[in-house]
């Protein structure tokens, strides 16, 4: 399985005739990719290139994890760089609630350094080692918590520049880890991986193998298969609201103009998501919740000229004379008196 899907990887994500650079974080996932990659590479017209990123937060294994990626660079003949970051740094700083979690911080810190690193390689991809059991985990942990339907989408095969991609999506954790001992391969344990503190790891551990055992021994396939399918769906919905954001939204300097007029007669899941996307333009995306969109979704459809609502990132949506605008709270008052919201 591992091998049919490089090959069709290979093809499908455009690796011919340029580099691809491969996340290896030194656990298995990544170690078998970069292996089968390596294996392929030569008779399908791309060349491979190592990356690691350091993220120093177990101290010594953090090391130990790094040493041992360059010493698997070496043993394939593959060329190895490397880049640290500071996650527990990146959150210093801004309001508890506007703060990244190290997770997030960690996460958007990883790719900065991995796109620095494909462009020392000159690599045109990223390949990263998510697999089907990561998918399947995402999208069960998004439904879990509450999600609407974009959630479902879960880990996309490809980033939306094309850069990052994942060719073992569809490959299963079991066929990776036999791969790996069929090739006699070596790689890393984080410990923390088994901790089950961490939703996720209780979620790999005890209720996934429960709901397969108990419900549908083809549980990956079919998560995977409602990942892709509904994933399809929302990159046309999403047509559909870029077409109609365009119409509808337009910068004026820090302020956000939205053309509010016959908003009760839209569809009520593409009001949502024009103020999703509203709000993501004005650098508030995190703070977009059901609750928050509904309240902008309903000032846009009744708000009254002169009235104003506060929005979660320390934003301000207002009604003009000449309609709506969406900005910047303004400062509070010298006289420190609070601010009243008026709607």
């Amino acid at each position: 399985m591992v091998v049919r899907e490089i090959e069709r990887a290979a093809t499908a994500l455009g690796f011919a005739g340029g580099r691809v650079l491969v996340a290896v974080s030194g656990g298995v996932d990544s170690t078998v990719l970069a292996h089968a990659l390596a294996a392929f590479a030569p008779r399908s017209g791309f060349s491979v290139a190592i990356g690691h990123v350091n993220h120093g937060l177990r101290g010594a294994e953090s090391d130990a994890d790094e040493r041992a990626v360059s010493e698997l660079a070496r043993g394939l003949g593959l060329p190895f760089a490397s880049a640290a970051i500071a996650p527990r740094e990146a959150r210093n700083g801004g309001s508890s609630r506007d703060r990244p979690t190290l997770q997030e911080a960690a996460r958007a810190l990883r790719y900065q350094a991995l796109y620095g690193l494909a462009r020392r390689f000159d690599a045109a991809r990223i390949a990263t080692g998510h697999n089907a059991d990561d998918q399947a985990e995402t999208v069960l942990l998004r439904i879990f918590r509450g999600t609407g339907p974009d959630g479902l989408t879960g880990i996309p095969e490809r980033s939306p520049d094309g850069v990052v991609v994942r060719p073992l999506l569809r490959v299963a954790r079991g066929e990776i880890e036999a791969y790996a001992l069929a090739h006699g391969l070596k790689w890393r344990e984080d410990a923390s991986n088994e901790d089950v503190a961490y939703t996720r790891n209780r979620l790999r551990h005890s209720w996934i193998p429960g709901l397969r055992d108990e419900f549908n021994p083809q549980l990956l396939r079919v998560v995977a298969d409602l990942a892709e399918a509904q994933r399809r769906d929302s990159e046309w919905i999403q047509s559909l609201v870029e077409r109609e954001a365009e119409l509808r939204l337009s910068h004026e300097g820090k302020w956000l103009q939205i053309d509010g007029n016959d908003w009760g007669a839209m569809p009520v899941a593409l009001q949502r998501r024009l103020a999703r996307l509203a709000l993501q333009r004005c650098g508030a995306g995190r703070q977009a919740s059901r609750v928050h969109l509904q309240r902008i979704c309903d000032f846009l459809s009744s708000g009254r000229v002169g009235s104003w609502i506060e929005i979660p990132g320390g934003l301000r949506l207002e009604r003009g004379a000449s309609g709506w605008s969406l900005g910047p709270l303004p400062a509070p008052p010298a006289s420190g008196l609070p601010v009243t919201d008026p709607c």
